[in-house]
């Protein structure tokens, strides 16, 4: 007796890790390419290190005693050679890590940039996921203030140019490494006679990582933690001197903030500025860039002492604010969609090479396969958003023409030699020219 075979069960994404498609997808890419020329509008290059790190690269540059490293980080021993191993929870430590091993600084300071997938197991939520992407941006070798200001101003274009309107900045100083021991010191007794007041994390961390007890989340703290010394107590001339200059920047080019002395980093190498882009639109997860100075990593990596300053956006928050702004479009189009309904096998054939052709010039072109009615062919043109639909029958490929029907507005149809379709294509959309287009022969 036959059984009948089990259907294999279903295989589904990795919680909190999504699929793009359709228009989501090409949203993204949309969002990249204008990305792409925002970055190179200020002469940031863009450099791709692997996904892939050794897990000693994340512990050094980014702490022992973090939420990254202690819960968050996709790490596992490499079965062939006993490697640990970490899928990139963030893009900083392997960019500065191919600076150093590629003396990436020899001929001077460089900006950079990368874009891509990170990884952190977490709780997915909004805003908040186990594969997201990030645009990492960073300028190497410059020590000075206006290269800080640089960072943020550019970001404010970025928003302005994708429509955002509810987006602040706060802003901090961090100080000199001497300067935030001396507050890390002044943490500790301070906190140490709070004792009774601090939950277990910050009891774990206040030894090892103080100023990470500066963001609790826990309501019972706050008064206290509000109360705790001000880095600003500590400053000295010359990271004053730094910070004013960087306000005065931001003054020059019409940029408000807020300067929140509880904005830190709870690295050693990390030191001047650092500022954060928040908006209220995204709920709870409403930083949607968090940049700052960390003149100690590169040294820390083994280089020679170098400044360095950088920021990085998180592209899904920043997804579902541009949907809001409506500033990006994400639907699929082309600019001509070729439908053809002859007789003769020869229609087809014809068909698929005036699209190679059209392609030539540059135009996006989609070739309808498949078959189905002249009617049905239409209706997909029309969903393509193309532009024009390029209509070949037994007539057309006699007279070896074919006719150019607008598909939006109320423009008339027109018949074409298939040797001057191109060039008369080419004159609907002249942004797409890549040189003269001119007729060609007829064969």
């Amino acid at each position: 007796m036959n059984q009948e075979a089990k259907k294999p069960a279903k295989l589904q994404a990795v919680k909190g890790m999504n699929d793009f498609f359709a228009e989501e997808a090409g949203l993204l890419q949309a969002l990249e390419a204008k990305l792409h020329g925002w970055l190179a509008s200020y002469g940031y290059r863009n450099v791709r290190t692997p996904v892939l790190e050794q897990t000693a690269l994340f512990r050094r540059g980014i702490g022992e005693v973090t939420d990254i490293v202690e819960k968050e980080m996709f790490s596992f021993t490499d079965r062939l050679n006993g490697d640990e191993l970490t899928m990139r929870p963030e893009f900083t430590a392997g960019i500065v890590r191919a600076v150093v091993e590629h003396s990436l600084l020899y001929n001077g300071p460089q900006r950079v940039f990368s874009m891509g997938p990170v990884f952190r197991h977490e709780r997915p939520q909004r805003g908040r996921y186990r594969q997201f992407h990030q645009i990492d941006v960073e300028a190497l070798g410059f020590a000075g203030p206006d290269v800080d200001a640089e960072l943020i101003v550019m970001l404010k274009r970025l928003w302005d140019d994708l429509g955002l309107t509810d987006v602040r900045l706060e802003i901090n100083t961090l100080g000199s490494p001497a300067e935030r021991a001396a507050h890390r010191d002044a943490l500790i007794t301070y906190f140490e006679s709070h004792a009774d007041l601090l939950d277990e994390d910050a009891k774990r961390r206040l030894h090892s990582n103080p100023l990470r007890i500066l963001d609790t989340k826990n309501p019972a703290m706050q008064a206290m933690v509000n109360a705790a010394p001000r880095l600003d107590q500590h400053l000295g001339d010359e990271s004053r001197a730094h910070f004013e200059e960087l306000q005065a920047y931001l003054r020059d080019a019409g940029i408000a903030y807020t300067i929140n002395p509880r904005l830190v980093r709870g690295l050693d190498y990390y030191n001047l500025t650092v500022f954060e882009w928040i908006t209220d639109q995204l709920g709870a997860q409403g930083t949607i860039c968090g940049g700052g100075r960390y003149d100690g990593l590169i040294e820390l990596f083994g280089g020679k002492s170098e400044p360095a300053v950088g920021f990085a956006i998180g592209v899904e928050r920043l997804i579902d604010l541009v949907k809001q702004s409506g500033a990006v479009n994400g639907a699929s189009r082309c600019d001509v969609y070729v439908v053809h309904q002859g007789t003769r096998p020869e229609a087809a054939r014809y068909a698929f090479g005036l699209a190679e052709q059209m392609r030539s010039t540059g135009l996006e072109v989609i070739l309808h396969c498949g078959g189905g009615s002249f009617k049905s062919q239409m209706k997909k043109a029309d969903g393509s958003g193309a532009e024009f639909a390029v209509i070949i029958g037994d007539d057309e490929l006699a007279a070896q023409e074919a006719t150019l029907k607008p598909l939006r507005g109320d423009a008339p149809q027109e018949r074409v030699k298939a040797a001057a379709l191109a060039a008369r294509l080419i004159e609907q959309f002249p942004e797409q020219l890549p040189e003269q287009i001119t007729e060609q022969p007829e064969s």
